[in-house]
């Protein structure tokens, strides 16, 4: 594709967004930005977070992973499922109990203020660094496919990226993301839908018999030493699922801007089950893909392998658009609810705006809202020297050791009666958990034999718990 083309298609995206995001908050304060004054209908929220929940890291590294890990993702869905129970029927309940405008203020009615505040650090450290690996997926594509044919650099490319996404959400918050994020679904899965449709039209019965040997596609592995056996994915699944969306403010803040409860929970497991389907979709486009890069003599892997298909001059140039907007719905669908959390969380759970008055807390929001756009910005731009092929596979991993404490966190807050007598303890284990975590998964593998995969977070979360639980008590916690 031209690059002028791309660049016409994204030009044209964003005005759409712009459009939605301004019908949808025609006018907004902080409780609009921070809540979406809970009026938010459920069938919206739970189509919306599809997208949100995939990001275009989906998009990508999903249909790459079927190379080397066969279907096996399928499993770590199921256990998704089970997560998303879990959330609906322990942890929803717990947060319209408590009522806070975040869902961090259950460490502070539990632990005090140092169990708060190492809450919302652990969350802004984790979607960080989550949302920056979803985000440098996209601004590479785009770079190789837009920016370099231009001469531009990659670190402008990041910007104008952020920028596009600050735009649309720095007025309405998560009430113009929760909008917004249905159209990006819409056009994510319906670029999903059409890429399959026409890479298997392109298939032609010789390919397939010649090559389909070739391409993996087993769903449940049960030998203990491989890295997908099912036990592990399927924990790791559940796991991730309860750290990554139970206890992250960026997935809890939609489902909070339900009207109650009970649509809340309705939105939870609506999206459970069309997640099961979604991911199945994605790993079928996996297969094409492998199959028709296979028959048509195409080198690309990993994440490499979508985008080198996609721009294949034997598929319609209708694909290539198909790719282009899946991403970038993908994409901004997940980045701009993040940038909305990270600012949610550092104004209300580190700042204490909601103290102040509407005038200044407004002020700080803005300026948090730009300051979150930038270190965004500067950690992909940083980070890119050092990610690998897969970075589905580097999301999940570095969510092991940064969520693992809020795991911890919210388990023993859940079913211990006592707190730590000492306000220092509890930033201390989060500290420590994930840093002996590290060193079990050196030192497990190399005397014990045993290779630990997405399961790492459990025993993370294990270890702040166990921290928790020797820790001197108050007398009257």
């Amino acid at each position: 594709m031209e690059p002028g083309y791309i660049l016409l298609l994204l030009a044209a995206y964003f005005g759409l967004l712009v459009l939605v995001a301004r019908w949808s908050s025609p006018s907004s304060d902080n409780k609009t930005f921070f809540t979406g004054n809970r009026q938010s209908p459920w069938y919206v929220v739970s189509f919306g977070m599809i997208g949100a929940s995939l990001s275009g890291v989906t998009f990508i590294s999903v249909p790459g992973w079927v190379e080397s890990q066969g279907f096996a993702y399928l499993q770590m869905v199921l256990g998704y499922v089970v997560g998303y129970a879990l959330i609906a029927y322990v942890l929803l309940p717990l947060y319209y109990r408590e009522n806070s405008t975040t869902i961090y203020g259950f460490l502070q009615s539990r632990y005090g203020r140092s169990a708060h505040a190492t809450g919302a650090w652990f969350f802004i450290l984790s979607r960080w660094v989550g949302a920056s690996f979803r985000l440098y997926l996209v601004a590479a594509v785009l770079q190789t496919l837009v920016f370099d044919p231009l001469g531009l650099p990659f670190w402008l490319t990041v910007l104008l990226t952020l920028a596009l996404i600050w735009l649309y959400t720095y007025r309405g918050g998560i009430r113009s993301v929760i909008f917004t994020d249905t159209l990006q679904t819409v056009a994510m899965l319906g670029a999903l839908i059409l890429s399959i449709y026409f890479i298997q039209s392109a298939l032609t019965p010789e390919d397939l018999a010649a090559w389909s040997a070739q391409v993996d596609t087993q769903i449940f592995f049960f030998d203990a030493s491989d890295g997908r056996n099912f036990w592990k994915q399927f924990l790791g699944g559940v796991f991730i699922t309860l750290a990554m969306t139970g206890l992250d403010q960026d997935m809890m803040q939609k489902n909070l801007t339900c009207r109650t409860l009970k649509e809340s929970q309705r939105n939870m497991m609506t999206l459970a089950i069309v997640l099961i389907a979604v991911n199945f979709a994605f790993l079928t486009l996996g297969k094409d893909l492998h199959l028709y890069a296979l028959s048509h003599g195409i080198e690309a892997h990993g994440d490499a392998l979508f985008p080198a298909v996609a721009v294949s001059s034997a598929l319609p140039t209708i694909v290539g658009v198909l790719f282009i907007l899946g991403l970038i719905a993908a994409a901004y669908s997940s980045a701009d609810s993040a940038l909305t959390a990270l600012t949610t969380s550092f104004c209300v759970d580190i700042l204490g705006v909601e103290s102040k008055s509407e005038t200044e807390a407004t002020r700080t929001r803005r300026l948090v809202h730009i300051g979150m756009t930038l270190a965004v910005a500067a950690l992909i731009v940083c980070a890119r020297p050092f990610v690998d092929a897969s970075i589905i596979k580097n999301i999940f991993t570095a969510a092991g050791y940064t969520y693992g404490p809020l795991l911890g966190l919210f388990a023993y807050g859940l079913f211990a009666a006592q707190r730590p007598a000492h306000v220092w303890w509890i930033p201390a284990a989060a500290v420590a958990s994930p840093l002996l975590t590290y060193g079990l998964s050196v030192w497990v593998p190399a005397v014990l034999g045993y290779t630990f995969g997405f399961e790492l977070i459990l025993v993370n979360g294990a270890l702040m718990t166990l921290f928790l639980a020797v820790a001197p008590k108050e007398v009257n916690g």
